[in-house]
């Protein structure tokens, strides 16, 4: 079996004697499209959020292509290699896209916060700022006040900047929660276009998103995973339509 890209063993995390992660281990493979989904309070934040660096483990370790970044900072695992986005989107309201993605490729570069504007910025990184917001189709609106673009706009800024970044790991938090249906597929055909080298966790709830996507399922239940496999035998799991399917939708 090849080495996986991302890869827990054992993780765990307890907020006093509430146990958010209970010895997860978990793979990512390189190329993958790979699902983790679970009702209310299942844990899969806590879990991002371990993967991410925001939220220590309690035990467990975490590898990134046979690193162990368990210690890490976020920042460092972004240098390393790893990219996510948020449930809630977390733009600079008053900039253009351009703008944003400029910021986030200087950031790239190591030249920090003073490269956002396009008058500082190489003309090779302004080429691929407007590349990328081409490929999340956001070419028409590359000038437009980022918080006058519609919310679906957003979100697609939002992934273009993580990917921005050059992550070999991308990991996308409910990248289409609050977006109108109207403009949903657009984000969907979006995530379905990702290159094929960057390896893809998608958390989310919107099960026609994860179907049409994920070509593996992770499925996490209290804490600790309950299944794992391709979307048909997910789909046909007993205790995943007991524990999931069967309860609505996950916030």
């Amino acid at each position: 079996m090849n080495a996986p890209v991302l890869e827990t063993i054992g993780l765990v995390k307890r907020f006093g004697g509430l146990l958010a992660t209970n010895n997860v281990s978990f793979r990512l493979e390189r190329g993958a499209r790979h699902a983790l989904i679970g009702p209310n309070g299942a844990g899969k934040t806590t879990f991002v959020n371990q993967l991410t660096g925001v939220v220590k483990p309690t035990e467990g370790q975490i590898r990134l292509e046979g690193r162990d970044i368990t210690g890490s900072r976020p920042e460092a695992r972004v240098r390393l290699g790893m990219s996510r986005t948020f449930q809630i989107n977390q733009l600079f309201r008053t900039m253009t896209p351009l703008e944003m993605l400029l910021l986030v490729l200087g950031e790239r570069e190591g030249r920090g916060l003073r490269f956002w504007s396009r008058l500082d910025a190489r003309g090779d990184l302004v080429d691929e700022a407007a590349a990328i917001a081409a490929r999340f189709r956001l070419d028409d609106a590359i000038d437009t006040t980022i918080a006058t673009l519609s919310y679906g706009k957003q979100r697609q800024l939002e992934i273009a900047a993580a990917f921005a970044a050059r992550p070999r790991v991308l990991l996308l938090d409910e990248p289409a929660a609050g977006v109108p249906e109207a403009e949903r597929q657009d984000l969907l055909n979006i995530v379905a276009d990702l290159p094929e080298d960057v390896s893809v966790l998608l958390i989310e709830h919107d099960m026609d998103l994860v179907f049409r996507f994920a070509t593996r399922i992770t499925v996490l239940v209290n804490g600790t995973v309950i299944a794992d496999g391709e979307p048909a035998a997910i789909a046909a799991d007993p205790a995943v339509r007991a524990a999931y399917l069967g309860e609505g939708e996950d916030a």
